[in-house]
């Protein structure tokens, strides 16, 4: 039975091997490895927590899990916008997190071979790009790959391992 298991986790992880979600940021391109995406959202209701960065916009209530929903955008430091019907969240699962990614589109899931994918320039690799895994080339277009692990620190975790006391004492809706 065990043996079983593991050859349909095998099975499952080739499926998933360079496979990527990619989503725009105004007219950019990034790229998450599709094994992080738990499920795409429309917008929800987002329940502000106080004292969080400007990129942290507050949690959401999906199915009764409470979720930290971080815009990218602002994460990026992209100038703001509206949301539109466009705009929608990539939840994604980090160790045993999950994170909500607010971003302007979803586009495709694609197959990018190795390949095809450059290490990030080494330009100023400080704090603010090192969530950048690599710089993939496909036809025409270069996609910017993002390294989930580094992009969800431990502040967005934290919130996420909130206790439901605290998250009553905030106001947040479960």
């Amino acid at each position: 039975m065990e043996e079983n298991m593991n050859s349909l986790v095998e099975s499952i992880e080739d499926e998933q091997k360079d496979k990527f979600l990619t989503f725009k940021i105004g007219d950019e391109l990034y790229g998450l490895e599709i094994h992080y995406v738990i499920e795409i959202i429309g917008m929800q209701k987002i329940t502000e927590i106080p004292e969080q960065p400007n990129y942290i916009k507050g949690v959401i209530n999906l199915r009764g899990n409470i979720i930290p929903t971080m815009d990218i955008r602002a994460r990026f430091n992209k100038e703001e916008r509206e949301y539109d019907e466009r705009t929608c969240t990539i939840v994604i699962k980090v160790g045993e997190n999950w994170i909500g990614l607010i971003v302007d589109r979803v586009s495709e899931v694609i197959t990018i071979d190795g390949n095809n994918i450059s290490d990030p320039p080494n330009l100023n690799r400080d704090e603010r790009n090192l969530y950048i895994s690599g710089i993939a080339r496909i036809s025409e277009n270069v996609i910017i790959l993002l390294d989930c692990m580094k992009l969800v620190r431990e502040k967005e975790i934290e919130l996420n391992r909130m206790g439901e006391e605290e998250k009553d004492e905030m106001g947040v809706e479960a």
